[in-house]
């Protein structure tokens, strides 16, 4: 599957109408996402395995994303095949006292993944380039009256490429995922949470006044995307009006993350193979 037409590295012209909401690549049918998913999946299973063992890298997937777009549901579908013991999945909400008494990056630094761990964050510090700045939240958070000037839009953008490269140099490969939804098919998916008395507790009013501001949040989110997209921590604009095609891809996304860092199980010196087979004797003599 080629998802070179859904990454944004920085290296040429990115808007967000230039990704179709409703695109499934050159996958014919759901049921051969769902094939192709299932492959993938036994994949990250065993890359995993290695990655863990290995013990040199961290993992950290970004899920950002309008309301009903399935972040969710990508966790529960792609994520499937990833050991908990290894993985962690952190959501970003409305930020509170006490991660309000520190800079805004803080909440997100201290839930980071260790070596050979996943995190998984269920949004993440790039609300402050959204919601805080649809809202113009950014009053409310403390900072001093001198700092908040008409560059500080500018001055946090470097700043988040400044800590994705500083979090890259010491070893977190960074895979940043948006899930591109329509605004008909975010109207549907609303439309069927009120209607299916299974999916009522799925939805709130807040859902409908952030609505609202859609043309913001997509203005936002065109902004964020062509100014913090790098070869080392990309974006990937996921098309997901049809659910089983992005949870295919980003399957993909990780696929192609984990295999190009080589994974192998370490190897044992010849000191510790000597004690292996130490060990294996005398097991084999009780």
């Amino acid at each position: 599957m080629n998802i070179t037409e859904f990454t944004i590295d920085g290296k040429s012209k990115f808007h967000l109408s230039m990704i179709k909401t409703d695109s499934a690549g050159t996958i014919r049918s759901k049921h051969e996402a769902e094939q192709v998913l299932l492959k993938n999946i036994l994949k990250i299973q065993d890359l995993q395995g290695k990655f863990y063992a290995q013990d040199r890298y961290s993992v950290l997937i970004i899920i950002q994303a309008m309301d009903t777009a399935g972040k969710d549901g990508v966790i529960k579908h792609v994520m499937t095949g990833l050991n908990t013991q290894g993985t962690e999945v952190h959501s970003f909400k409305q930020p509170s006292m006490e991660e309000l008494n520190h800079d805004y990056l803080w909440r997100a630094h201290k839930n980071l993944p260790q070596r050979g761990q996943f995190g998984i964050f269920n949004r993440s510090y790039y609300e402050e380039l959204l919601v805080v700045r649809v809202h113009d939240l950014i009053k409310t958070q403390k900072i001093p009256d001198e700092l908040i000037t008409a560059d500080i839009w500018k001055q946090r953008f470097r700043q988040i490429k400044d800590f994705e490269k500083y979090l890259y140099e010491n070893g977190t490969i960074i895979t940043k995922i948006f899930l591109h939804i329509s605004k008909d098919e975010q109207k549907k998916r609303l439309l069927d949470r009120i209607n299916d008395k299974s999916k009522n507790w799925k939805f709130s009013d807040a859902d409908i006044r952030e609505r609202g501001y859609w043309d913001q949040y997509q203005k936002c989110y065109d902004d964020v995307i062509r100014k913090t997209s790098t070869g080392k921590a990309p974006w990937y604009v996921v098309p997901a009006d049809k659910k089983w095609f992005a949870r295919l891809v980003i399957s993909e996304v990780l696929v192609r993350t984990l295999e190009g860092l080589k994974l192998k199980f370490p190897s044992l010196t010849r000191d510790e193979l000597k004690h292996l087979e130490e060990s294996k004797r005398k097991l084999m003599e009780e």
